[in-house]
């Protein structure tokens, strides 16, 4: 049985009262937030911390943070606030480990990660090396079928939830496979929809086909059939059995599934937002993102899925602007941490890991805040995302400029914090992910090992004038990026940000797979559509391979490149 251990001290001092609450694994979390907000609506005391002793505590839904709980510091031991299920009684059967998938709180589930001793486990696919992935052939818009190599495909014919990685450019799409017609030494696919008419109708990002000279590559995954490499796993979801390959000598001494998509949710309103809440030293952990088992996922950038998206003939005329040849709403995935409507939430050492959809998420009406010291690791999307990425009914080239500026995410830091393989499932996405922000500062960050951009701060494709300005990117260390995608940058623009300075970082070391779309196309700073009034000043790089696409007026690039201080180079990263 659940329980709060209770009070452990009570101090007094002149007329603040301040009190320690200490739980322990077993006891109950939201418990504990409604012991700490009736102790100070009674006026008992005015400042509590939820101090939460060393362990793993497992949640059966999100923890809901609102503005009655304002005032709170919730500090951890050691603590991990999962959002999984363990797997337990493993059994032989051959080469496999096999267990039974329980339900999870009086339902069955379905899940797309598992951790294996503290591991990512690979979700069973056809290459375990990606430079080893198949090549489309033809891509069919008109009839909605993807032609691939039939031997790529042989081996999944009978595979009911099969499912396509597809890379496109910037961006890779998951794709429901609904049946493979072979035809000579070759198969058409056809998908399931939404994603099927969402893939073959939206222009951008476009896979490659052969004439390109690099023809999109992609794997495929979520069949049994393509089980067949230590440390890959199926779940049968009609049977409810999972399926483990272990390595030589490997036994399981805790496998862990994802039940939950979010595990913490902070929420206001625009009239009363959540207030200064400290969070100290807690381990967020085991979630999962299942649109795209569901839905397929098919993103325009930076793991923003579209909802509705279609090529325009003729095209629309924009003043101020280039003509536009497409229309896109987008939808966006759910993070580990979100927060709506808060004004001064802080995390401090705090650790986003094991993730299947993003990590920390200021969603909407947040003012300040500041991310400090943290590490963002094995995570499926985005590290770190803030501000709006066009609401879900505004077309997504349009300015958005709210009539109620309470909307807009301000004031946000991030620093001092490290970020490596995230977006480790979803390749387009990246470290950190800002989008119509005002006042951010991304500032002494390291970034490596990631799929595509480092930092993407902006957003619209458009050169009007809208809610974002006066962000500043300073002192960032970043490298081995693109992993998997180009048409990237260390640090990338967009739109028009007036009083936006980047300064002082040192990008360097990009990765070089094979199988991207284009191999010159990638930069070390890159200023797209609609940049307008940035600074960019004392960036060190190892040569000045920088794009200025579609710019508007106002930019300023100084003293970019090699020749920047050794001084300034050697003070990026977090320190």
């Amino acid at each position: 049985m659940r329980k709060i251990l209770g009070i452990i001290t009570l101090l007094c001092c002149m007329n603040t009262h301040a009190a320690e609450i200490r739980i322990t694994p077993d006891s109950s979390l939201t418990d504990a937030i409604r012991k700490a907000r009736e102790m100070r609506r009674k006026g008992q005391v005015s400042e509590v911390t939820i101090r939460l002793l060393a362990g793993t505590y497992y949640l059966y839904e999100p923890l809901r943070l609102r503005p009655e709980d304002s005032g709170l510091t919730i500090q951890g031991e050691n603590a991990v606030i999962s959002g999984g299920m363990e797997i337990t009684q493993w059994k032989r059967q051959g080469k496999l480990l096999v267990a039974d998938v329980p339900d999870f709180n009086g339902y069955p589930i379905d899940f797309r990660q598992l951790w294996v001793n503290g591991k990512k486990a690979t979700r069973a696919r056809d290459v375990s090396d990606f430079e080893q992935m198949s090549r489309i052939r033809t891509y069919d818009k008109k009839n909605h079928i993807l032609w691939v190599p039939r031997k790529a495909v042989e081996k999944i014919l009978k595979a009911p939830y099969a499912e396509m990685v597809l890379h496109e450019m910037w961006c890779t799409s998951n794709l429901r496979i609904k049946h493979i017609a072979i035809q000579g030494d070759s198969a058409a696919i056809r998908f399931h929809n939404p994603e099927a008419k969402l893939q073959f109708e939206h222009p951008w990002p476009s896979p490659m086909t052969p004439n390109t000279g690099h023809p999109s590559p992609f794997y495929l995954t979520n069949a049994k059939e393509l089980l067949d490499e230590p440390g890959e796993w199926y779940h049968d979801v009609r049977e409810h059995k999972l399926y483990y390959m272990p390595h030589a000598g490997e036994t399981i001494q805790k496998a862990i599934v994802p039940v939950l998509e979010t595990l913490v949710e902070f929420i206001g309103t625009a009239e009363h937002p959540v207030r200064n809440i400290t969070v100290k030293g807690i381990q967020f952990s085991h979630t999962s993102w299942m649109r795209p088992a569901e839905k397929g996922h098919v993103p325009l950038q930076a793991g923003m899925y579209l909802t509705e998206a279609y090529k325009l003939r003729p095209q629309i005329d924009r003043p101020n602007n280039h003509k536009l040849d497409n229309q896109g709403w987008l939808g966006r995935a759910d993070a580990a941490v979100e927060l709506r409507y808060t004004e001064n939430i802080n995390f401090n050492g705090c650790c986003f890991k094991h993730l299947g959809g993003s990590g920390l998420d200021y969603v909407i009406g947040c003012r300040r805040g500041t991310t400090t010291s943290c590490t963002f690791t094995d995570i499926a999307m985005n590290g770190y995302v803030c501000g709006s990425f066009s609401p879900e009914g505004l077309e997504t080239h349009l300015p958005y400029q709210p009539t109620d500026f309470r909307e807009v995410c301000t004031g946000q830091t991030v620093e001092q914090s490290e970020f490596y393989d995230v977006t480790n499932e979803d390749w387009g996405c990246v470290a950190i992910c800002a989008g119509y922000v005002s006042g951010i500062t991304i500032d002494h960050n390291t970034i490596h090992d990631v799929s595509y951009t480092g930092i993407s701060l902006g957003w619209g494709w458009n050169r009007d004038l809208v809610c974002m300005k006066d962000n500043k990117v300073h002192a960032n260390l970043i490298y081995q990026y693109a992993q998997h995608m180009y048409d990237c940058a260390g640090i990338y623009t967009l739109g028009n940000q007036p009083g936006t300075i980047i300064s002082e970082n040192v990008v360097r070391d990009i990765a070089t797979p094979s199988y991207v779309h284009d191999p010159n196309h990638w930069f070390y700073l890159y200023t797209d559509e609609g940049s307008s009034n940035i600074t960019l000043r004392d960036n060190w790089t190892p040569s000045e391979k920088f794009l200025k696409n579609a710019n508007g007026p106002g930019n300023v690039w100084e003293n970019n490149g090699p020749q920047v201080n050794e001084q300034i180079k050697n003070n990026a990263g977090k320190k």
